[in-house]
């Protein structure tokens, strides 16, 4: 009893991959496995596609074949349509991978009799499920498989039977269907009996269309319960997850440059971390565009691939005024190493946007992504709406390490250090470009609002555009002014000229100095010989003085002699006899 209850239980949760972007996610691993799925919605919301990329997906990629029955299309239509799309259905039919029928069914020829069933349709699906051994089914819709019926009995008896037929084939079938008036389906029983309903919804709000997709209800497995944005382009659909990836990203120690070696400078020498996300925001003609260019080429010297949105210029645009100031960005293109996407934020909704950013994020997989400005897809939401999608979009490229730089127009009447998207928090470093006038002119100034995780500057720089790049000077900020370009020139000559008459004096003085040191030493010399000479004549007297007393001793010596009635003797004997003693 505990293994059938067990085993029951595994059936229920076992899922079968659809291969379509993003769907899996949703629905925590594919389709309900063996069981009917209806896919139900206007015309052109995309069921048909849904269906066969279904198919396709499960041929080609899951080793699945399946059979694609078809109540409206025929097979050569089916084939003509979808080949835009990468979907081979000539191919894979030749191959025995999928099936295709076409039932024709006239609604004037249906009558309704107590006998009415399905089973002429069930022995022509059986046969073409058998003769490709398929794993999954599309009927394609079910609405004109029962156009002339009105009986509600037999209609409602048949659709279970449909789906119970499909259930005991062990097939994964999925079942398309027109929405009604306020019904998710035309006749309002599908969905009862399915065992996943997904509803697809082609809406235009404001002369913006948006594809969006719900899971109505999902028998025994959990699935988002949000209204999902999707896309259909050559590579068919792509559904994008709304909710935020959370805050358990990685992230990394290692800096980049920004370009301007005067801003690493500003930033401990060393740029920004990789993988964090760069606001840059100030009023028009700022040079914004011209730091994010700067920041793309730094990526691009370094073997990196970068993706540019813009909202405002064409590529060539881009390109050539950037070639003004000294960047050659159309190598890095014909290198693949810059790709830039231009597209103007009222085409589509925000949405759609944000999906458009995943797609081809996935498929060029760069290191940096810059998006120039944020501010105009506020024309495609309000504010809460364009904060969510950034919200989401920095989550997405902070788990994926891509380093993100932004640029923001802000308006001369608002204040500079705040964003109209309401971002601020999420931001790692916040530059700042400001216009400041004076004497008739206006330059451009930068400063680093905050950086998070390291020490930086926060001295305002002066702006420059030169032919060379981007060049940061510093500003005059004496006397409580701030002065820039020719008033910071002005001012700077006369610093200059007082400096070089201070210099002059100090030259002059030292000069004084020196004439009187060489004055002193004159001095110093001559007394020193003055002195010497003197030392000298002092050396002598002492030398005669000590002689003049050897001869008054001597004469001493004599007298002593005369007086005792001695001879005297010579002088030598008597410095022999001093010598004994006597």
């Amino acid at each position: 009893m505990t293994m059938g209850r067990l085993k029951h239980v595994v059936d229920v949760l076992e899922k079968c991959p659809t291969g379509i972007k993003g769907l899996d996610e949703i629905t925590k691993g594919g389709l309900p496995k063996g069981r009917a799925t209806l896919i139900c919605g206007s015309a052109g919301s995309g069921k048909t596609l849904f269906a066969m990329e279904f198919l396709m997906h499960g041929a080609m990629d899951y080793g699945e074949p399946g059979v694609f029955m078809t109540f409206e299309e025929t097979p050569e239509d089916l084939a003509r349509n979808f080949i835009s799309l990468g979907f081979n259905l000539h191919d894979m039919m030749s191959r025995g991978l999928i099936a295709t029928d076409h039932v024709h069914i006239e609604r004037s020829e249906v009558k309704e009799t107590g006998e009415y069933d399905l089973e002429g349709l069930f022995i022509r699906l059986g046969n073409a499920i058998d003769s490709v051994k398929a794993k999954r089914v599309v009927l394609d819709t079910i609405e004109a498989l029962f156009s002339g019926l009105s009986n509600a009995a037999i209609l409602r008896a048949e659709i279970r039977r449909l789906f119970l037929w499909l259930k005991d084939r062990s097939v994964t079938a999925i079942i398309t269907g027109e929405s009604g008036d306020k019904r998710l389906t035309r006749y309002g029983l599908e969905e009862y009996v399915a065992d996943c309903v997904i509803f697809l919804d082609f809406r235009t709000e404001v002369q913006i269309s948006t594809r969006r997709l719900r899971i109505v209800k999902y028998r025994g497995s959990s699935h988002g319960s949000d209204d999902y944005p999707f896309l259909i382009d050559e590579s068919g659909l792509s559904i994008l997850p709304i909710t935020s990836l959370g805050l358990d990203y990685p992230v990394s120690t290692e800096r980049i440059a920004t370009g301007v070696p005067k801003l690493d400078a500003m930033l401990e020498g060393k740029g920004f971390f990789r993988g964090s996300t760069i606001l840059v925001s100030g009023t028009a003609g700022t040079g914004k565009t011209s730091l994010s260019a700067t920041f793309a080429d730094a990526a691009c010297r370094r073997g990196e691939r970068c993706l540019y949105f813009a909202f405002e210029e064409s590529p060539s645009q881009i390109i050539r005024n950037m070639g003004s100031i000294g960047m050659d960005l159309a190598r890095w293109v014909k290198k693949g190493l810059l790709k830039f996407h231009s597209v103007r934020p009222s085409l589509y909704g925000l949405e759609m946007h944000l999906l458009t950013f995943h797609k081809v994020i996935e498929s060029f997989n760069p290191h940096v992504f810059i998006v120039d400005p944020i501010s105009n897809l506020s024309s495609a939401g309000t504010v809460s709406e364009v904060k969510s999608i950034l919200t989401r979009l920095l989550d997405y490229l902070k788990m994926k390490k891509i380093s993100t730089f932004l640029t923001d127009l802000t308006h001369f009447t608002g204040s500079l250090e705040h964003t109209s998207e309401e971002i601020s928090s999420l931001i790692d470093t916040w530059l700042l470009l400001r216009d400041i006038e004076r004497n008739g002119e206006r330059n451009r100034g930068l400063y680093i609002l905050k950086s998070r995780g390291m020490a930086h500057s926060n001295q305002i720089q002066e702006f420059l555009l030169t032919n060379h790049g981007i060049d940061l000077i510093d500003i005059y900020t004496g006397s409580g002014e701030v002065l820039t370009g020719s008033a910071r020139a002005t001012q700077g000559a006369e610093e200059k000229a007082s400096e070089m008459a201070r210099q002059r004096e100090v030259d002059r003085r030292l000069r004084e100095q020196e004439r009187k040191r060489n004055a002193l030493e004159a001095k110093i010399a001559a007394l020193r010989a003055e002195f010497n000479v003197e030392t000298e004549e002092l050396n002598l007297m002492a030398e005669e003085e000590q002689q003049r007393q050897a001869v008054l001793s001597e004469d001493r010596l004599d007298m002593a002699h005369l007086r005792k009635g001695k001879p005297l003797a010579t002088r030598q004997n008597v410095r022999k006899r001093s010598g004994k003693g006597e």
